[in-house]
Protein backbone atom coordinates (compact mmCIF):
# COMPACT_ATOMS: atom_id res chain seq x y z
CA UNK A 1 0.00 0.00 0.00
CA UNK A 2 1.74 3.25 -1.06
CA UNK A 3 0.76 6.46 0.90
CA UNK A 4 0.34 8.17 -2.75
CA UNK A 5 0.22 6.97 -6.48
CA UNK A 6 1.57 9.68 -8.86
CA UNK A 7 0.16 9.12 -12.52
CA UNK A 8 2.70 10.78 -15.09
CA UNK A 9 6.49 11.22 -14.81
CA UNK A 10 7.13 14.44 -16.94
CA UNK A 11 7.79 17.91 -14.98
CA UNK A 12 4.29 17.81 -12.66
CA UNK A 13 4.87 14.19 -11.78
CA UNK A 14 8.16 14.10 -11.16
CA UNK A 15 7.67 17.71 -9.42
CA UNK A 16 5.54 15.98 -6.96
CA UNK A 17 6.97 13.04 -6.56
CA UNK A 18 10.05 14.79 -5.12
CA UNK A 19 7.82 16.49 -2.85
CA UNK A 20 6.55 13.42 -1.28
CA UNK A 21 10.09 11.43 -1.39
CA UNK A 22 11.55 14.43 0.89
CA UNK A 23 8.57 13.56 3.11
CA UNK A 24 9.66 10.35 3.32
CA UNK A 25 5.95 8.72 2.02
CA UNK A 26 6.16 5.55 0.58
CA UNK A 27 5.04 6.83 -3.17
CA UNK A 28 4.67 5.06 -6.66
CA UNK A 29 5.45 7.18 -9.90
CA UNK A 30 3.94 5.28 -13.02
CA UNK A 31 5.16 6.82 -16.11
CA UNK A 32 5.00 5.50 -20.07
CA UNK A 33 7.64 8.46 -21.17
CA UNK A 34 5.12 9.31 -24.35
CA UNK A 35 5.46 13.03 -22.85
CA UNK A 36 3.80 16.10 -24.57
CA UNK A 37 6.93 17.42 -25.62
CA UNK A 38 8.57 14.58 -26.63
CA UNK A 39 8.42 16.12 -30.44
CA UNK A 40 10.30 19.33 -29.44
CA UNK A 41 14.41 19.98 -29.68
CA UNK A 42 14.51 22.15 -26.24
CA UNK A 43 12.95 23.16 -23.46
CA UNK A 44 13.09 27.37 -22.61
CA UNK A 45 12.09 29.67 -19.93
CA UNK A 46 12.32 27.63 -17.32
CA UNK A 47 15.82 29.35 -15.24
CA UNK A 48 18.90 27.10 -14.98
CA UNK A 49 17.62 24.71 -17.84
CA UNK A 50 16.63 26.98 -20.35
CA UNK A 51 17.86 25.56 -23.95
CA UNK A 52 17.78 21.79 -22.12
CA UNK A 53 15.87 19.05 -24.10
CA UNK A 54 12.75 17.94 -22.24
CA UNK A 55 14.04 14.05 -22.60
CA UNK A 56 17.22 15.34 -20.55
CA UNK A 57 15.23 17.08 -18.20
CA UNK A 58 13.12 14.30 -17.48
CA UNK A 59 15.70 11.84 -17.08
CA UNK A 60 17.83 13.95 -14.85
CA UNK A 61 14.56 14.48 -13.07
CA UNK A 62 13.76 11.11 -12.67
CA UNK A 63 17.01 10.04 -11.47
CA UNK A 64 17.18 12.41 -9.12
CA UNK A 65 14.07 11.11 -7.71
CA UNK A 66 15.38 7.52 -7.94
CA UNK A 67 17.75 8.54 -5.16
CA UNK A 68 15.19 8.52 -2.50
CA UNK A 69 14.23 5.35 -0.84
CA UNK A 70 10.61 5.43 -0.29
CA UNK A 71 10.15 6.21 -3.73
CA UNK A 72 9.40 3.06 -6.39
CA UNK A 73 9.69 4.14 -10.65
CA UNK A 74 7.14 1.95 -12.93
CA UNK A 75 8.15 2.46 -16.82
CA UNK A 76 4.78 1.20 -17.85
CA UNK A 77 1.09 2.47 -18.65
CA UNK A 78 -1.42 3.37 -16.16
CA UNK A 79 -4.75 1.73 -17.69
CA UNK A 80 -7.39 2.18 -15.28
CA UNK A 81 -8.04 3.25 -11.60
CA UNK A 82 -10.88 3.13 -9.19
CA UNK A 83 -11.76 4.22 -5.64
CA UNK A 84 -11.89 1.02 -3.34
CA UNK A 85 -11.66 0.89 0.66
CA UNK A 86 -9.35 3.34 1.87
CA UNK A 87 -7.99 4.90 -0.92
CA UNK A 88 -7.60 3.63 -4.90
CA UNK A 89 -6.37 0.73 -7.12
CA UNK A 90 -4.76 1.50 -10.45
CA UNK A 91 -4.45 -0.99 -12.56
CA UNK A 92 -0.81 -0.82 -14.47
CA UNK A 93 0.15 -1.92 -18.17
CA UNK A 94 2.61 -4.76 -16.87
CA UNK A 95 -0.04 -6.45 -15.26
CA UNK A 96 -0.02 -5.57 -12.01
CA UNK A 97 -2.64 -3.78 -9.62
CA UNK A 98 -1.23 -1.04 -6.70
CA UNK A 99 -3.06 0.58 -3.80
CA UNK A 100 -2.39 4.35 -2.79
CA UNK A 101 -4.12 6.26 0.12
CA UNK A 102 -3.72 9.00 -2.46
CA UNK A 103 -3.87 9.62 -5.74
CA UNK A 104 -1.88 12.61 -8.07
CA UNK A 105 -2.96 12.81 -11.47
CA UNK A 106 -0.21 14.14 -13.75
CA UNK A 107 -0.92 12.41 -16.79
CA UNK A 108 -0.60 15.59 -19.37
CA UNK A 109 -2.76 15.93 -22.86
CA UNK A 110 -2.66 15.25 -26.52
CA UNK A 111 -2.48 17.99 -28.94
CA UNK A 112 -4.88 17.05 -31.53
CA UNK A 113 -3.80 19.00 -34.91
CA UNK A 114 -5.34 19.86 -38.08
CA UNK A 115 -5.46 17.59 -40.95
CA UNK A 116 -3.00 19.87 -42.93
CA UNK A 117 -0.63 18.28 -45.42
CA UNK A 118 3.35 18.41 -43.90
CA UNK A 119 1.98 20.02 -40.50
CA UNK A 120 2.50 16.86 -37.98
CA UNK A 121 5.81 16.11 -39.51
CA UNK A 122 7.16 19.64 -38.82
CA UNK A 123 5.46 19.69 -34.85
CA UNK A 124 7.23 20.58 -32.65
CA UNK A 125 10.22 21.84 -34.78
CA UNK A 126 8.88 24.94 -37.17
CA UNK A 127 5.17 24.61 -36.28
CA UNK A 128 4.69 25.40 -33.07
CA UNK A 129 2.18 26.10 -30.51
CA UNK A 130 3.99 28.74 -27.93
CA UNK A 131 5.33 31.97 -28.75
CA UNK A 132 7.00 31.92 -25.10
CA UNK A 133 8.44 28.26 -25.65
CA UNK A 134 9.75 28.42 -29.13
CA UNK A 135 9.77 31.80 -30.79
CA UNK A 136 12.89 32.76 -30.08
CA UNK A 137 14.54 29.88 -31.41
CA UNK A 138 12.75 30.33 -34.86
CA UNK A 139 14.28 32.65 -37.62
CA UNK A 140 13.37 36.39 -37.39
CA UNK A 141 9.89 36.10 -39.85
CA UNK A 142 7.76 35.88 -41.34
CA UNK A 143 5.35 33.97 -39.38
CA UNK A 144 2.10 32.51 -39.71
CA UNK A 145 -0.69 32.30 -36.60
CA UNK A 146 -3.29 29.04 -38.44
CA UNK A 147 -6.45 29.67 -37.08
CA UNK A 148 -8.12 26.94 -35.16
CA UNK A 149 -10.67 28.80 -32.76
CA UNK A 150 -12.00 31.85 -32.01
CA UNK A 151 -8.90 32.14 -29.68
CA UNK A 152 -6.67 32.57 -32.16
CA UNK A 153 -7.18 35.62 -33.34
CA UNK A 154 -5.47 36.46 -29.25
CA UNK A 155 -2.48 34.58 -30.70
CA UNK A 156 -2.31 36.62 -33.64
CA UNK A 157 -1.71 39.25 -31.72
CA UNK A 158 1.14 38.46 -29.69
CA UNK A 159 3.06 36.88 -32.51
CA UNK A 160 4.59 40.04 -33.79
CA UNK A 161 6.66 40.71 -30.75
CA UNK A 162 8.95 37.40 -32.50
CA UNK A 163 8.42 38.77 -36.04
CA UNK A 164 6.34 40.09 -38.80
CA UNK A 165 2.52 37.86 -38.94
CA UNK A 166 -0.02 36.51 -41.18
CA UNK A 167 -3.14 35.72 -39.82
CA UNK A 168 -5.13 32.81 -41.55
CA UNK A 169 -9.07 32.61 -40.95
CA UNK A 170 -8.90 29.84 -42.30
CA UNK A 171 -12.39 30.44 -43.92
CA UNK A 172 -13.70 29.94 -40.65
CA UNK A 173 -12.35 32.29 -37.73
CA UNK A 174 -13.27 35.99 -38.86
CA UNK A 175 -11.43 38.50 -36.48
CA UNK A 176 -14.53 41.06 -35.65
CA UNK A 177 -13.95 44.96 -35.94
CA UNK A 178 -12.04 45.37 -32.56
CA UNK A 179 -9.83 42.46 -33.28
CA UNK A 180 -9.35 43.92 -36.74
CA UNK A 181 -8.46 47.27 -35.12
CA UNK A 182 -6.03 45.73 -33.13
CA UNK A 183 -4.10 44.12 -35.55
CA UNK A 184 -3.67 47.05 -37.51
CA UNK A 185 -2.23 48.63 -34.54
CA UNK A 186 0.26 45.46 -34.74
CA UNK A 187 0.96 44.98 -37.91
CA UNK A 188 -1.18 41.90 -38.37
CA UNK A 189 -1.59 41.08 -41.73
CA UNK A 190 -5.26 38.57 -42.18
CA UNK A 191 -5.31 36.30 -45.34
CA UNK A 192 -9.13 34.80 -45.93
CA UNK A 193 -7.68 31.94 -48.82
CA UNK A 194 -7.46 28.91 -46.58
CA UNK A 195 -3.97 27.18 -46.11
CA UNK A 196 -3.69 23.93 -47.81
CA UNK A 197 -0.53 22.97 -47.55
CA UNK A 198 2.56 23.05 -45.61
CA UNK A 199 6.15 23.50 -47.85
CA UNK A 200 9.53 23.18 -47.87
CA UNK A 201 12.63 20.37 -46.50
CA UNK A 202 10.76 19.23 -43.22
CA UNK A 203 11.03 19.90 -40.39
CA UNK A 204 11.85 22.76 -41.64
CA UNK A 205 9.46 25.45 -43.12
CA UNK A 206 9.29 27.52 -46.40
CA UNK A 207 6.11 28.91 -46.44
CA UNK A 208 2.49 27.85 -47.25
CA UNK A 209 0.46 27.19 -50.31
CA UNK A 210 -3.37 28.56 -50.52
CA UNK A 211 -5.96 27.50 -52.04
CA UNK A 212 -6.57 30.08 -54.72
CA UNK A 213 -2.60 29.07 -55.79
CA UNK A 214 -1.06 31.64 -54.05
CA UNK A 215 2.58 30.97 -51.62
CA UNK A 216 3.15 32.65 -48.64
CA UNK A 217 6.84 32.48 -47.53
CA UNK A 218 6.89 31.86 -43.89
CA UNK A 219 9.62 30.70 -41.53
CA UNK A 220 7.21 29.29 -38.41
CA UNK A 221 3.86 28.41 -38.31
CA UNK A 222 1.87 28.88 -35.02
CA UNK A 223 -1.01 26.48 -34.54
CA UNK A 224 -3.71 25.73 -31.32
CA UNK A 225 -4.39 22.36 -31.58
CA UNK A 226 -7.32 20.98 -29.58
CA UNK A 227 -6.51 19.12 -26.29
CA UNK A 228 -7.66 15.73 -25.62
CA UNK A 229 -7.34 13.89 -22.25
CA UNK A 230 -4.37 10.92 -22.74
CA UNK A 231 -6.02 8.96 -20.46
CA UNK A 232 -10.05 7.08 -19.56
CA UNK A 233 -8.80 7.42 -15.79
CA UNK A 234 -10.03 11.20 -15.12
CA UNK A 235 -13.49 10.26 -16.88
CA UNK A 236 -13.38 6.72 -14.65
CA UNK A 237 -12.55 8.27 -11.29
CA UNK A 238 -15.67 10.93 -12.00
CA UNK A 239 -13.41 14.04 -11.97
CA UNK A 240 -15.15 17.24 -13.03
CA UNK A 241 -13.67 19.11 -15.50
CA UNK A 242 -13.09 22.71 -16.52
CA UNK A 243 -13.83 23.77 -20.33
CA UNK A 244 -11.52 26.08 -21.90
CA UNK A 245 -10.58 27.60 -25.56
CA UNK A 246 -9.37 24.67 -27.03
CA UNK A 247 -10.94 21.82 -24.50
CA UNK A 248 -11.89 20.36 -21.29
CA UNK A 249 -9.03 20.38 -18.23
CA UNK A 250 -9.72 18.69 -15.10
CA UNK A 251 -10.95 21.05 -12.26
CA UNK A 252 -9.34 21.56 -9.21
CA UNK A 253 -9.25 24.40 -6.30
CA UNK A 254 -5.82 26.82 -5.35
CA UNK A 255 -4.16 23.53 -3.63
CA UNK A 256 -5.00 21.09 -7.14
CA UNK A 257 -7.49 19.27 -5.43
CA UNK A 258 -9.89 17.44 -7.98
CA UNK A 259 -13.73 17.32 -6.92
CA UNK A 260 -12.48 13.58 -6.38
CA UNK A 261 -11.92 14.05 -2.41
CA UNK A 262 -8.21 12.36 -2.26
CA UNK A 263 -7.53 12.63 -6.08
CA UNK A 264 -5.03 15.70 -7.11
CA UNK A 265 -4.09 17.03 -10.31
CA UNK A 266 -1.16 18.80 -11.98
CA UNK A 267 0.52 19.93 -15.15
CA UNK A 268 -1.13 20.16 -18.13
CA UNK A 269 -3.76 18.30 -17.72
CA UNK A 270 -5.17 20.54 -14.76
CA UNK A 271 -4.37 24.02 -16.51
CA UNK A 272 -5.84 26.57 -19.56
CA UNK A 273 -1.86 27.85 -19.74
CA UNK A 274 0.69 25.19 -19.72
CA UNK A 275 4.38 24.96 -19.53
CA UNK A 276 6.85 23.67 -18.05
CA UNK A 277 7.32 25.78 -15.33
CA UNK A 278 3.66 26.01 -14.71
CA UNK A 279 4.14 22.40 -14.82
CA UNK A 280 6.58 21.99 -12.08
CA UNK A 281 5.28 24.59 -9.71
CA UNK A 282 1.62 22.80 -10.06
CA UNK A 283 3.09 19.64 -9.30
CA UNK A 284 4.70 20.62 -6.18
CA UNK A 285 2.13 22.02 -4.90
CA UNK A 286 -0.33 18.67 -5.79
CA UNK A 287 2.43 17.09 -3.72
CA UNK A 288 2.71 19.08 -0.84
CA UNK A 289 -1.36 18.65 -0.79
CA UNK A 290 -1.26 15.40 -1.14
CA UNK A 291 0.91 15.01 1.74
CA UNK A 292 -1.06 17.72 3.86
CA UNK A 293 -4.30 15.58 3.67
CA UNK A 294 -2.62 12.10 4.60
CA UNK A 295 -1.18 13.91 7.53
CA UNK A 296 -4.47 15.65 8.25
CA UNK A 297 -7.04 13.93 7.03
CA UNK A 298 -8.20 15.85 4.65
Amino acid sequence: MFDVIVIGGSFAGVSAALQLGRARRKVLLVDSAATRNRFAQSAHGFFGHDGKAPQQLQQEGLAQLAQYPTVSIVNALALAAEQVEGGFSVTIGDGRIERGARLILATGIRDELQCLPGLRERWGRSVVHCPYCHGYELAPGPFGVLASTPASAHQAMMVPDWGPTTYFTQGEFEPDAAQLEQFAARGVQVERSPVIELLGAAPALEGVRLADGRVIALAGLFVAPQLRMTTPIVSQLGCAMEEGPLGAVIKVDEMKQTSVPGVFAAGDAATLFGNAVFAAAAGAMAGVAAHRSLVFGL
